[in-house]
């Protein structure tokens, strides 16, 4: 089992950034990939950002196309803690945001979600 605890989130003014953490406890060492979906009520949940962490830090990071250019994705591997730091954010970058897992084994856990909301 892995939990994962959220942090970050609000609201912004379009344009803006915001920072997003989640941290790992559990099995953490089942993890294979750690990243972030995000859900807009009656929408299906999306890929935003995922990251597999790789030998001697050649990390593979894979991104949606809304995502690229203006989000990055970070790995604290000693505190198994994956950050997203999203820039110049857009009224359609309103939505709660899951932080999730895969295991090893094909395993997924997601976060509590939390909410991310741009408004002018």
């Amino acid at each position: 089992q892995v939990h994962l605890v959220e942090t970050g989130g609000g609201s912004v003014q379009p344009g803006g950034s915001l920072t997003l953490s989640c941290t790992a406890s559990g099995n953490t060492l089942s993890i294979y990939s750690m990243g972030w979906d995000r859900q807009v009520p009656g929408q299906e949940r999306e890929l935003v950002a995922s990251l597999i962490s790789g030998i001697n830090r050649n990390d593979l990071k894979m991104f949606s196309d809304s995502a690229k250019g203006r989000f990055s994705i970070s790995r604290n591997n000693a505190f198994d803690t994956v950050y997203l730091q999203m820039d110049n954010l857009k009224l359609e970058d309103t939505a709660t945001y899951y932080c999730k897992i895969v295991t090893k084994s094909g395993t997924k856990y997601w976060g509590q979600g939390t909410q991310v909301t741009v408004s002018s």
